[in-house]
């Protein structure tokens, strides 16, 4: 068996007031044609007015949703400049710390929309020499923390989008792979660049070269995904881990996280990788270093402890953490 992650709460239930999460459902049935005709112009018309992508902030957590629903969410050159700026707009933001993406509708991205490239109309050089990706800003690496939320099918350009994170929360149910195998699609957005240095150059052949489906087990396992939730909880649980993040020294956290990210794809040797660590060390970070010390030295982490390292609004789940952690008593030695 491989760990499932159930929250205390649903992400629904717990922040369905916010507008994270928006569901519309209906208390009666159509009773007659009329009316179901009604409600299917009525779909088509909110489809073509909705955004391709939403953000919505919770704190200092951006989520990013994927809205094409209807195509369980693949993207085309537009949508993938929206998506673009969207994260452009969340790493400028000074009040976001971590972002969330995601997919609405029940999947989280068929990849890249083939209908596009059939269009005769369309130069397919120009798609993949588009700036920054195809599917988005793949081509480099974000100034901040992103964590992607996969229900669903996560396929083709898809997987592309969660390589692109750094961490990735797997519904148990939701399929990952790269489907556009079968139809002589390349992988343009950073997907053989990236899988390797993940999972190995093994396992990634293994992968891209079949197109086959990889469930949740074996993506946990190969290191293709951190963590498998139930079904439904995908999004929450990404919080819960976005969260976890939010609450430390950013200075600090995003120094150790560019200097993994420069180790892995741009050092020429080992000296270089190190250096790289120590003169990216910043006199601001290293001031932010010595007040952590004071707080140690006041108390504040000391026991294991990783929650109060911030002053700062904690959510209610894990105000119900620390409150569980306070009542457990030490087991006695035996």
């Amino acid at each position: 068996m491989w760990p499932i992650i159930r929250g205390p709460l649903s992400f629904a239930a717990s922040h369905c007031r916010t507008g994270i999460i928006r569901q519309q459902c209906s208390t009666r049935e159509p009773t007659g044609a009329s009316e179901i005709q009604q409600k299917s112009d009525q779909a088509d018309a909110t489809k073509l007015e909705e955004p391709s992508i939403l953000v919505e902030k919770e704190g200092n957590v951006t989520f990013i949703g994927l809205n094409k629903p209807h195509k369980r969410n693949a993207v085309d050159s537009e949508m993938g400049r929206q998506l673009t700026a969207a994260i452009e707009a969340f790493e400028q933001d000074t009040t976001a710390s971590v972002g969330v993406l995601h997919g609405i509708g029940g999947s989280f991205c068929s990849g890249y929309d083939l209908s596009e490239l059939a269009n005769s109309e369309v130069k397919p050089q120009s798609v993949i020499l588009q700036r920054g990706g195809v599917m988005g800003p793949t081509r480099r690496n974000f100034k901040k923390p992103m964590i992607c939320a996969i229900s669903g099918y996560c396929v083709a350009g898809g997987v592309e989008l969660a390589l692109m994170c750094d961490l990735r929360v797997m519904e148990e149910l939701a399929v990952m792979g790269f489907y556009n195998r079968r139809f002589g699609v390349p992988l343009v957005d950073g997907g053989s660049v990236r899988l390797p240095a993940l999972i190995g150059i093994s396992r990634a052949m293994d992968l891209v070269l079949t197109g086959r489906g990889v469930r949740a087990k074996e993506a946990l396992e190969i290191g293709l995904v951190n963590r498998v939730v139930a079904v439904g909880t995908g999004l929450g649980q990404a919080y819960n881990l976005a969260m976890s993040i939010a609450k430390y020294p950013q200075l600090c956290l995003n120094h150790d996280r560019n200097s993994m990210y420069y180790a892995a794809f741009q050092a020429k040797s080992l000296e270089d990788a190190m250096e790289f660590e120590v003169l990216t060390a910043s006199e601001e970070l290293l001031k932010d270093a010595v007040y952590g010390a004071e707080q140690f030295k006041q108390g504040v982490g000391k026991g294991g402890k990783f929650h109060d390292i911030k002053k700062k609004p904690l959510p209610d789940w894990e105000k119900e953490e620390i409150a569980n952690e306070a009542n457990e008593t030490p087991k006695s030695k035996m």
